[in-house]
């Protein structure tokens, strides 16, 4: 981690990589000059680059196998992005050695291996792909699936806080919201993999993000803020890897899958309603991260800090500038019954809610975020 380190990104990938590798990027970075940089410095240590730019958001299975076929004949895979081109730089470094096709390794700890050295280098700080072991397919139309194994976890993860300096404004406040869900739901989870360890990494993400996020945003060139925001983003991503999210993500992914509303954003509409109704029944874990994330709520008692957190995260998405309403993004009340029913698919998510969720929980529950 360092300022200016994708300048060193040709030696650091002769090292793990070899001398042919397969840059997966996106149109949108081809545009920045960060593309160019990174090329630049391939060249300078003798790595030969073929560059795949074809990266979509919540990007389909075609994307996935085009990639892959770009893989066949390189030594090493750079995923060089946000959460997209890094998931679709793991997936296509596991197939591309021939041993397993993305049927075989949809669902968790079906993906074996053997698979391509494989770097990571995030250009936004909120989704920790570049530190999980989960890959995000769109299969069909709207439908997501989930390869989950410790094998696609990439060698190394490269954050240069200079990359997310020139986002927008709107990215930065969504993938910002989107890797605080991270931490949030890690630390609520049901899930037997819930540890000392991951709490303590999801603790920290919190305290360095919920100061650094409003701050990228209105000051976008604030150095030690794009590092905090990064730095926390990478540290929620190894807590929800070890302990997984639950109810935010599984309602967000259908707004996502069917009006194309960015991951962040989608887990920002819903994430205070979700932790309104967690709270009912489980307000402990949401007391504990409000004094974190907001010293301001300090001294509450339990139910009261964890309204004052869902209210606090609510009030952050709204100065940062999001939607704070489906009804923003063109989601009308008659939609809420599709979404609900597709939530209830999300069931690798759903089981660690500290709350059951039902279809008309769910329909409650995006009645509310309308």
């Amino acid at each position: 981690m360092g300022a200016g380190l994708l300048d060193e990104l040709g030696s650091i990938t002769k090292a793990i990589c070899g001398a042919r590798v397969l840059l997966v990027t996106d149109p949108g970075m081809m545009a920045t000059g960060i593309v160019d940089r990174a090329l630049a410095s391939l060249k300078a240590a003798g790595v030969s680059v073929t560059v795949f730019t074809d990266v979509q958001a919540d990007p389909p299975e075609p994307v996935i196998l085009a990639a892959t076929e770009a893989a066949r004949d390189v030594t090493g895979v750079i995923g060089l992005g946000g959460g997209s081109s890094i998931d679709v730089a793991k997936l296509a470094a596991l197939l591309a050695t021939g041993r397993e096709t993305l049927k075989d390794v949809y669902g968790v700890g079906m993906a074996k291996g053997p698979r391509l050295p494989l770097i990571a280098v995030p250009t936004t700080a909120g989704t920790g792909s570049e530190v999980t072991p989960i890959s995000i397919v769109t299969t069909g139309a709207s439908e997501k699936m989930g390869v989950v194994s410790p094998v696609i976890i990439p060698d190394l993860a490269l954050l240069d806080p200079e990359l997310t300096r020139d986002l927008p404004a709107h990215v930065t406040a969504a993938t910002g919201v989107d890797a605080m869900v991270h931490a949030i739901e890690s630390y609520a989870s049901t899930s037997p993999n819930n540890n000392p360890v991951s709490r303590a990494l999801a603790c920290e993400a919190l305290r360095l993000m919920g100061t650094a996020l409003e701050l990228a945003v209105s000051t976008p060139h604030d150095m030690k803020a794009r590092a905090d925001m990064l730095l926390g983003s990478l540290l929620a991503g190894q807590a929800f890897a070890n302990s997984p999210v639950a109810a935010v993500h599984a309602l967000a992914y259908p707004i996502g899958g069917h009006f194309k509303v960015p991951h962040g954003l989608s887990n920002a509409l819903v994430l205070p309603h979700v932790l309104r109704f967690n709270a009912v029944t489980a307000p402990e874990p949401y007391a504990d991260l409000a004094p974190i994330a907001f010293p301001e709520l300090a001294g509450l008692g339990i139910q009261e800090a964890a309204s004052g957190f869902a209210d606090a995260l609510a009030a952050l998405s709204k100065r940062c500038g999001l939607p704070t309403g489906l009804q923003a993004v063109g989601i009308t009340k008659e939609d809420v019954p599709l979404l609900a029913r597709n939530a209830m698919n999300q069931t690798r998510l759903l089981v660690n809610n500290p709350r059951e969720v039902t279809e008309e929980d769910a329909l409650a529950i995006y009645g509310a975020a309308l």
